[in-house]
């Protein structure tokens, strides 16, 4: 997304869901969301096949200890 996009997508946000942006805190929500954005790009450019079906549930697994 351009910077502009960001801009536009933000406010527009901003204003569906009545949340009053603060000036202050404007700069680090445009930051934020083109991080998020730019990580949405990374996934979205993955390719999946038809087939491929999300997991009903992700359970983390511990490191293991590397036997050096």
């Amino acid at each position: 997304m351009t910077p502009e996009q960001i801009e536009s997508f933000v406010d527009a946000s901003a204003r569906a869901l009545d949340l009053q942006l603060q000036p202050a805190h404007r700069a680090g929500v445009l930051r934020y969301f083109a991080l998020a954005a730019d990580m949405a790009a990374l996934l979205d450019a993955v390719p999946l096949a038809p087939h491929v079906e999300p997991a009903v549930q992700f359970v983390p697994v511990a490191p293991q200890e590397s036997k050096s």
